[in-house]
């Protein structure tokens, strides 16, 4: 069979944009990602690309990486790098905890998914969160940056150390909100459209988001560092107390401060 050689030129200038189609660039998955265009996202899962899961947990560690230094630099610079190292490790964790929860849960919430289907939908959530807190991270050192130093008057650093607890609470839960919220046009489509059985598993996906994630945080920290406390990479007693206690005192404290 003979092809003339401006055939094979139209074959090879035809094949090229497929190629391109079936292939996007990595920027444009990103983009895709952060949109969460149900069908793209859908095709994902099913594909299972390992790459891909290779590069969102890439997007977690520069992107979280650079959040937990703004969180740790207040107390000292080994501290930012200390968090730089842990709090991407705490969103992989959960990441994994979460999801083979919701491979158990998915089915009982009228979900059907696979454990590595759940893997990969809870790591592009995270990943929409961590690109977020990446986005965050500017604007929470200019925070730090301009926080009142660490002292050794204990009632002012503990001031200090307490709204500055709560801003990273409050935008880290907007970054796991958002994340979630954004894939519900995915889980929509799991569900064959059942818009009750969605809002169930993103319920079920942020609230174990909430306590999963909050109780690695606590084991693992010191994150911002306490005032009267070392530098150091984990407390001696880890175990001792609990996020939501801190939180509360935190909040109390505050309150009484300002109301007093």
């Amino acid at each position: 069979m003979n092809i003339a050689p401006g055939n094979v030129s139209a074959m090879m200038t035809t094949k090229a944009p497929m190629t391109a189609i079936n292939n996007p660039p990595a920027a444009r998955q990103f983009q895709t990602l952060l949109r969460g265009e149900a069908d793209a996202l859908h095709g994902w899962l099913h594909a299972g690309d390992a790459t891909r899961m290779l590069r969102d947990g890439a997007v977690i560690a520069v992107g979280a990486g650079l959040y937990g230094a703004a969180m740790g630099w207040w107390r000292a610079p080994e501290q930012a790098l200390f968090v730089a190292i842990k709090f991407p490790l705490i969103i992989l964790l959960t990441t994994l905890g979460n999801a083979l929860l919701n491979a158990m849960l998915a089915p009982l919430l009228g979900l059907n998914l696979t454990v590595r289907q759940s893997v990969h939908a809870v790591l592009m959530s995270f990943t929409i969160s961590a690109a977020i807190l990446g986005a965050f991270a500017p604007l929470t050192a200019f925070m730090v940056w301009n926080a009142p130093p660490l002292t050794e008057h204990f009632a002012s650093s503990r001031t200090t150390y307490s709204s500055i607890q709560l801003a990273h609470v409050v935008i880290i839960a907007f970054a796991g909100i958002a994340g979630n919220a954004r894939l519900f046009q995915l889980l929509q489509r799991l569900a064959d459209g059942n818009r009750r059985g969605a809002r169930r598993v993103m319920f079920a996906w942020l609230a174990g988001n909430l306590f999963l994630g909050s109780q690695l945080s606590w084991v693992l920290r010191p994150f911002i560092g306490s005032p009267h406390l070392p530098v150091q990479f984990f407390r001696a007693h880890a175990m001792a107390g609990g996020f939501f206690e801190s939180v509360f005192n935190s909040f109390v404290y505050l309150f009484k401060l300002i109301f007093s």
